[in-house]
């Protein structure tokens, strides 16, 4: 059971530095800026006082150690993706990773930032009260595929040990 649960985090980490290795080739190359995790940790940061809600995140109070909740609870939701992966399809699957179930997995999660986050930040549903909302939501879909292609070399890295 502990091999298991270390294979699973290690593949949610895995795949979240693969999500997070693309953000930082989109911002040098392109100039194109992700989701700051400080505002996810400020997000979480104003729910012990009930507000599960923002206007704008941005313009929200800055709450102490946002940065380190943000980037926490980012791997945190990644190793937790990785866990639904496997309870889905799984535990076999990390000892012989396909790409469908991961590139699925990844494909699903994007609804985590379409219908819970964006609209919590004051974003809308699916970005819709963006500037652009069709390449927001394009950027959305992408960045959960490579989470999910990250999901798939995670495993079969792990798999490989």
């Amino acid at each position: 059971m502990s091999e298991l649960i270390l294979r699973i985090v290690a593949v949610g980490v895995g795949a979240t530095l693969a999500m997070d290795l693309w953000g930082l080739v989109l911002r040098r190359v392109y100039g194109v800026n992700g989701l700051d995790y400080r505002l996810v940790g400020r997000w979480l940061g104003h729910m012990p006082r009930g507000q599960f809600r923002h206007a704008g995140i941005g313009k929200a109070a800055p709450v102490a150690g946002e940065a380190a909740i943000g980037w926490a609870a980012h791997y945190a939701i990644g190793i937790a993706f990785a866990a639904g992966l496997v309870a889905v399809f799984g535990a076999g699957w990390l000892q012989a990773p396909t790409i469908l179930p991961a590139l699925l997995t990844g494909l699903v999660t994007v609804a985590m930032p379409f219908l819970v986050m964006q609209p919590a930040f004051g974003m809308g549903i699916a970005s819709s009260r963006m500037p652009d909302p069709t390449a927001s939501r394009l950027r959305s879909l992408i960045t959960h595929l490579v989470f999910g292609t990250g999901l798939f070399i995670a495993a079969r890295l792990t798999a490989a040990l």
